[in-house]
């Protein structure tokens, strides 16, 4: 292969910038970069993103060669816009920073003392990273298929690849030294090293002619004013838990993003990060220490965020008018609650929850105190009842949120743990599931599973929504105002009707007034529910889709679109309602002092209240609650509580073996005109339905008493009154 030309090639990047142009709606050409270099000349863009969909309509054979080879092209580009900004620096810029003037002031001194005529040393020349005010970086081609972090090998060195991932970990923004500057203790003549890797071996003897020919031996001092500084941050991704091979642990890279692509990222995105991969060097004691071995990294060139479950970038546009009409029709409230998970049958009230906890409240703050907006749900019901199902959708659905289990958290994989930077050495905190779901929904499984000690964590995040941390000399309070969405069995496995409800739940009654709904799914047999349950499950199976129903749910990507313009409302509760809630609310407490065995009312079943009107009112896109969604707040509040309660009087009214008895001999009882059953064959019915002959005497003798009916002295028969 022939040695490329690079002075060709920079040519052919220069002519790019010039000449590259697209069609405006009005006809007319636009200079996409041209007009980029005017605002880098004045100092108004920093970063110059060059797309190769570009370059490829232009010349493809440029971007292949971009692909293979970008740091040298990077060069390339940075050298071709240094020499086109003083072509198109229209104004002279006003505002000069501590580098400009420092230049400005040595350029000057440097024509008054030097002979024309005297070449210098490569070191005592400015070098070109310390004049360059801007940085190039390079947008991928949409033709390029994005990479899993496994697969990205030692083919990629120095290569553009695109990875995908989720962000675990994110170091704060420090200054990394791009030129170290140095002035001579004898001659005063300034030295410039370029810093390519993240360590150097700063310079200590003076190259200059001056000290060189009197071999005075001047001595080198790092000036810190005349040295370029750029942010440096570190990110580490992880990738995606479905592209994980069986049997194996999620494999991460190290990314570095410098200048303008700092400060992109936070932990618990998931993003896709186009970069080069390149080797990591290190020197001296490091690399003896290091061995044979070799670290990999991946210098980032462009960061952009993913949705979570498809492969496009976050949708950020507004829904058309069509797409609203098409949400906002007849029974909306109905359709979007339907089109949450539409595979699982029924649960239509708990799917309304689900929606309204997506939605949420609006936080107030009102003078250093905080009033949280966030609703929190506890799914508590029989095994089989599709609650983890419910739990992954929302995982799913929701644009940030972390899924957890019971038994798989401890307290401090929760809230934060002390860890020890790799980079720096220093203690640092790292976030857990709660702080990772900050202004997203927390989904615990499990959740009657977890130790107490670990399930105390979450009582100040369900409240106050932040978590107050003090370990390892870090005093600190982290912000984690996320939904928590929990599911739990009762505490026998099963839900036991003979039991209280405190005894079925068993958690304690500060963690269950934080939860807006407790709702209770249980599962009892029905022909006629059972029926349409196993027709619904088996046409899944078979299609592995919904059966058709009368309307079409809505796609995840449309919900999660209605769902940001929602949480943009801010509404407020009008004065005429206040009395209204007051009033349901003092009722509520009445009933719940009448009957003992219920779940704990106290204001903060008030404030559910509000939360829930609020959310329905977001969900129409109003400004004002009205007094319908106060009403269907209410209902979601009463359909909770009877899931709790509505199963036990019904069981416990039936269970008397007394009465049973009484309606099986009644059922005895012949048409026609004699009202005698023989007592035989009624001791006989009985026993065989599982009563004890002294069950069926003492409920004979009982009903006797109340004169319903009549034994005659030999026992033979009994007729009824």
């Amino acid at each position: 292969m022939a040695p490329r030309d690079y002075q060709s090639e920079k040519e052919k990047c220069i002519k790019f910038l010039q000449e590259f142009y697209t069609d405006n709606e009005f006809g007319k050409k636009h200079f996409k970069y041209v007009d980029q270099l005017v605002q880098v000349a004045h100092r108004e863009q920093v970063a110059l993103y060059i797309d190769l969909d570009d370059i490829a309509e232009e010349d493809p054979e440029l971007v292949d060669s971009i692909c293979d080879n970008t740091c040298r092209y990077v060069n390339l580009f940075a050298d071709a816009v240094q020499d086109l900004l003083p072509q198109h620096k229209e104004k002279e810029v006003v505002s000069k920073d501590a580098l400009d003037v420092y230049i400005e002031h040595r350029l000057m001194m440097e024509q008054r003392t030097r002979d024309p005529n005297e070449v210098h040393d490569a070191r005592n020349q400015y070098p070109a990273e310390l004049l360059r005010r801007f940085e190039v970086y390079f947008k991928h081609s949409s033709t390029m298929k994005p990479k899993v972090v496994r697969d990205v090998k030692a083919d990629s060195i120095g290569k553009l690849v695109t990875v995908r991932g989720i962000v675990t970990r994110v170091t704060e923004v420090k200054p990394m030294m791009v030129v170290a500057t140095y002035t001579c203790d004898q001659c005063g003549a300034e030295t410039y090293q370029p810093i390519q890797s993240p360590t150097f071996m700063p310079l200590i003897m003076c190259p200059s002619r001056e000290c060189q020919t009197n071999k005075s031996g001047g001595r080198l001092y790092l000036q810190s004013r005349g040295s370029k500084f750029i942010k440096f941050q570190e990110i580490k991704i992880q990738e995606h838990s479905d592209q994980v091979p069986v049997g194996n642990i999620p494999r991460s890279l190290t990314v570095y993003s410098r200048g303008e692509n700092t400060r992109l990222a936070q932990p618990g995105d998931h993003v896709s990060i186009t970069g080069i991969f390149l080797p990591l060097l290190k020197a001296g004691f490091r690399q003896v220490v290091q061995g044979l071995l070799s670290e990999t990294y991946l210098e980032a060139h462009k960061i952009s965020q993913m949705n979570k479950t498809d492969e496009d970038e976050l949708g950020t546009q507004e829904l058309s008018e069509e797409e609203l009409r098409q949400i906002t029709e007849d029974d909306f409230y109905e359709k979007l609650a339907a089109s949450i998970a539409p595979e699982i049958y029924g649960h239509e009230d708990v799917k309304k929850v689900l929606l309204l906890l997506l939605v949420g409240g609006v936080n107030q703050s009102p003078k250093g105190m905080k009033i949280r907006g966030n609703i929190n749900i506890c799914l508590m019901g029989d095994p089989g009842v599709a609650k983890s199902q419910l739990l992954c959708y929302i995982d799913r659905l929701a644009p940030r949120s972390q899924y957890t289990t019971g038994r798989g958290s401890s307290g401090v994989g929760l809230t934060a743990a002390v860890m020890k930077d790799t980079v720096t050495g220093e203690m640092i905190l790292e976030g857990g599931a709660l702080v990772l779901a900050d202004q997203g929904i927390c989904c615990i499984d499990e959740f009657d599973k977890m130790m107490d000690t670990d399930r105390t964590a979450i009582h100040e995040v369900m409240e106050q929504q932040t978590i107050s941390i003090a370990k390892a000399g870090i005093m600190t309070t982290l912000n984690a105002r996320c939904s928590i969405l929990a599911a739990a069995n009762p505490a026998y496995g099963r839900y036991n009707p003979k039991k209280t409800i405190e005894q079925n739940i068993q958690l304690p009654a500060a963690l269950l007034s934080r939860f807006d709904l407790l709702w209770l799914i249980q599962d009892k047999p029905d022909r006629e529910n059972d029926l349409r349950l196993a027709q619904h499950i088996t046409y899944v199976h078979q299609h592995c889709k919904q059966p058709p129903s009368q309307f079409k749910p809505l796609d995840m990507k449309l919900m999660r679109r209605y769902i940001t313009l929602c949480k943009k409302k801010e509404p407020v509760i009008p004065e005429s309602l206040s009395d209204y809630i007051t009033a349901a609310y003092v009722e509520m407490r009445k009933e719940s002092r009448v009957n003992k065995d219920t779940t704990f009312t106290s204001a903060r079943t008030l404030l559910s209240i509000l939360r829930i009107s609020i959310a329905l009112a977001r969900l129409r896109l109003v400004d004002t609650v009205e007094k319908e969604d106060v009403n269907e707040a209410m209902r979601l509040m009463e359909m909770s509580k009877d899931s709790l309660c509505g199963n036990r009087d019904q069981t416990t009214r039936s269970r008397r073996p007394a009465d049973m008895i009484f309606a099986t001999i009644r059922e005895m009882v012949p048409g026609g005109a004699g009202r005698t059953v023989k007592y035989s064959e009624a001791e006989q019915r009985c026993v065989s339905k599982g009563f004890t002959p002294a069950q069926v005497e003492n409920a004979l003798e009982e009903y006797e008493e109340l004169n319903v009916w009549q034994v005659n002295q030999a026992r033979t028969k009994i007729t009824f009154v």
